[in-house]
């Protein structure tokens, strides 16, 4: 990934030496393992622990000869090891060293993610606080519905990261996983107590069973529920690109001092941070299709997935925490316009309280079907005639008949429609 979405952290995790780091240390604890079996002496342990290393330059000029780059890093190691580098990679085969490693990678990656997760939630809850009561028009198909606030607009937002975190945490401990049952899953040179042991060293579980490699399906899990996250936030930055629209105007990305919109209209404030979120998400996604394709290996095993995960898993992690920090950013300094809100409620003169008229006609008798004509016909006469909603009522004899003047009137009331925010809130925000 380009240093532009790939953050310092994330950058650090997927590097070459934190890479061969992880190597190292999956071949230093089988070390350990066989050394408490009696199968290494207890000086050459000594002697591998502490002269073990490697040099990344080093191992990139043996790739060139060896076209092998594990093959490559254990020639390194031995080089600062000495004699006793005969002990190392004992019984293993190249994947069980780079699948345990990255599956160390992945955890180290998904503590990152979930905790940029938590940082957006706080502040989509911060948010959705201080406008619990804030009025604003709802929409569906893109028209004028009934009233919300936009508190409760971002209590689903806030709901909707949970049920985020919880994928990112099951999907973050399918992957953290690790497995050295050899060169086709048989544990042929090392037993299964060792990879367990080894793996638990590691802060991960043992794969119940493998091939030569874990199974593609882990990962295509973990990059499927990434390309899920980048989904909600490409869902909320939608949401506000639309809201920021001039006809609209009812809330906007920040716009830094100094910022400019266009090279040609300096009146310009456009949602680019968040037109960039939606942009990123189309990458995860297509990440996701490159992980499902990578479930399907030759037997037990071919290296079709590696090229690809080289790839696509430090980038879709990168871009995803890239993303959540970006929409945090957003949401916290987000710019909000409640005098347009309730302008744009005030847009279709009364009719956002078609629904409840409708029921107090019903509770008056009359019949709902009758009661829906009536009303969709004062309705029409606001749209086709630019008349007041209460004005058509007031002039329409059906609807007199069965409704005082006064409780017309008392039709356009928000409170109607929001009495129950608050038990909403107290669901969504519960301890």
């Amino acid at each position: 990934m380009i240093d532009r979405y790939m953050p310092e952290d994330l950058a650090q995790i997927w590097s070459e030496e934190n890479m061969f780091r992880s190597w190292l240390r999956v071949e230093l604890e089988t070390c350990r393992a066989l050394a408490a079996r009696g199968w290494i002496p207890p000086e050459s342990l000594a002697a591998i622990e502490e002269n073990a290393d490697f040099d990344v330059a080093r191992i990139k000029e043996i790739e060139k000869v060896t076209h092998h780059d594990l093959i490559a890093f254990t020639t390194s190691v031995a080089e600062f090891v000495g004699p006793d580098s005969r002990y190392i990679h004992w019984g293993l085969t190249s994947t069980d060293v780079v699948d345990t490693a990255r599956g160390l990678q992945l955890k180290q990656a998904s503590a990152i993610l979930l905790d940029a997760i938590d940082g957006l939630r706080d502040a989509i809850r911060a948010r959705a606080e201080e406008h619990r009561r804030t009025l604003m028009m709802g929409r569906t198909h893109g028209v004028h519905a009934e009233v919300t606030t936009f508190g409760l607009k971002l209590a689903v937002w806030y709901d909707e990261m949970r049920r985020n975190r919880e994928r990112m945490e099951r999907a973050a401990a399918t992957v953290s996983v690790g497995k050295l049952s050899g060169a086709v899953g048989t544990f042929a040179h090392l037993g299964p107590e060792i990879e367990a042991e080894v793996c638990g060293r590691m802060g991960l579980a043992p794969a119940p069973v493998s091939t030569q490699t874990l199974q593609r399906d882990r990962h295509a899990e973990y990059l499927s529920t990434i390309a899920i996250v980048g989904a909600s936030l490409d869902k909320f930055a939608t949401e506000i690109r639309h809201l920021q629209r001039t006809e609209v105007r009812e809330a906007e990305e920040p716009f830094a001092s100094g910022q400019k919109g266009s090279s040609a209209m300096p009146h310009k404030r456009n949602p680019v941070k968040c037109e960039q979120v939606s942009g990123l998400s189309r990458l995860l996604r297509g990440y996701a299709v490159t992980a499902l394709e990578d479930v399907a290996l030759w037997h037990e095993r071919d290296i079709s997935h590696s090229s690809a995960e080289r790839v696509i898993l430090p980038d879709a992690t990168g871009v995803l925490c890239y993303m959540l920090r970006s929409m945090t950013k957003i949401v916290s300094r987000l710019v909000v316009h409640p005098e347009r809100m309730l302008k744009n409620i005030e847009l279709t003169r009364g009719l956002a309280y078609s629904g409840q008229l409708l029921l107090d006609l019903t509770r008056k008798g009359v019949l709902r079907e009758d009661a829906y004509k009536w009303i969709q016909r004062c309705a029409m006469k606001v749209w086709d005639e630019d008349k007041d909603f209460l004005q058509a009522l007031g002039e329409d004899p059906d609807v007199t008949k069965a409704l005082t003047s006064e409780e017309i009137r008392s039709v356009v009331d928000p409170e109607k429609q929001l009495r129950n925010v608050d038990a909403i809130f107290a669901r969504v925000f519960r301890a």
